[in-house]
Formats: C-alpha cells, sequence, structure tokens
C-alpha cells in the first residue's frame, strides 16, 4: 500500500530553504510514499463566519489534508514562532470545531533558519498546535535545521552527503511513525 503524505511549507517564498527542504526529504523517503505539497498561498484569512459556506480553497485544503495519511510540516521561524500563513491554514483546516481535518493524523515537524537557532521557537509553537489537534507527532530526531542558507545546490539538493543522510534518515524513521499511528483504512477507503 502506498501512503499519501501532506506537505505545509511555512514559506510562501519561491526559493524557501522550507521548500527545498521538504523536497529533498521527499526524494530521500524510501519506496511506497508519495509526497504533495499543498498550496496554501490562496488561501484567504480564517474567518468564522464562512463556515457553512466556505471559499472553494478552504474545501480543496481540507480535503487534500483528510485524503493523506499524515502529514509534514516544514516551517522557518518568524519572531521566535510559526508563520502567520502557516497558522491560518491550520486554523482553516481544522475548522469548524469538531471536523478537523487533522484529527489523528500522523505528522512530522521540521523547522529551519540560516540562523544558529535552527527555529527553536516555532518548532515548539507549532507542536503545541499539533497536541491540540489530536495529531501524534514524531518526536524523534528533532528536526531544528540551523546554517541552512548554504545547503543547497543550483537545482535545490542538498550538497553535503552527511546531511543527504541524516534527512534519509529521518524521512525512514518518519515512514516507520507513520505504520505506527496511521489509522487503519478499510477497503473501501483505500479504493
Amino acid at each position: 500500500m502506498t501512503r499519501k503524505i501532506a506537505v505545509l511549507v511555512g514559506s510562501l517564498r519561491k526559493d524557501s530553504f522550507s521548500r527545498k527542504i521538504a523536497r529533498n526529504i521527499e526524494q530521500l523517503a524510501p519506496a511506497g510514499y508519495t509526497f504533495e505539497e499543498i498550496d496554501i498561498s490562496t488561501l484567504g484569512f480564517y474567518n468564522q463566519d464562512l463556515d457553512g459556506h466556505e471559499p472553494a480553497e478552504w474545501l480543496e485544503l481540507r480535503a487534500k489534508i483528510k485524503s493523506a495519511d499524515a502529514v509534514l510540516f516544514v516551517t522557518p521561524e518568524y519572531n521566535r514562532s510559526v508563520p502567520g500563513v502557516l497558522k491560518n491554514a491550520i486554523d482553516i483546516a481544522s475548522r469548524p470545531y469538531g471536523h478537523s481535518a487533522f484529527s489523528g493524523k500522523p505528522a512530522a515537524v521540521v523547522s529551519n533558519s540560516p540562523g544558529n537557532i535552527g527555529g527553536f521557537g516555532a518548532h515548539h509553537h507549532l507542536r503545541q498546535t499539533l497536541t491540540f489537534l489530536n495529531m501524534p507527532t514524531m518526536q524523534q530526531p528533532e528536526m531544528y535545521l540551523s546554517g541552512v542558507g548554504d545547503w543547497f545546490d543550483d537545482e535545490g539538493k542538498v550538497k553535503k552527503e552527511d546531511t543527504r543522510k541524516f534527512l534519509a534518515q529521518f524521512a525512514q524513521t518518519f515512514a516507520s511513525w507513520i505504520e505506527q499511528t496511521a489509522p487503519v483504512k478499510n477497503v473501501s477507503q483505500a479504493a
């Protein structure tokens, strides 16, 4: 069975380090896992008044999260927290209350920064949110990636072999985590 992983990148920048990291993890993942980055750039701000007659972009986001077996969050840190665009996407997909698209989905968090802290603040704020959303979140290895500004070649691939090995180990551990924690699909769901 192939597992589908929804990827939420916390940066809208075309050349973002977070997106490059997500794509490298995807390329290094074991066979049997597909990754789909979900575009969060067109969502508009969450407004509870729209619950019940949501914009098409919101419904599409929720459907993509619901159809995934797990969610990978890859984010920079803005002001010691999660970028607003990522928090907004989480709010949209988790509403209306009691109908969260995230509930029960295994998750992993990768934070990053060109600086030395590796997005520590964003990482922990995001984990706090995922706990509330009932997402079993992988604990180890912790992925606070620092100094990412010079990690990539012109094609966006990680230059250092040791870094590739570390990302491949993370991808393998996430795959194992998904198998341990993902809800079992019945035959009608898998079709």
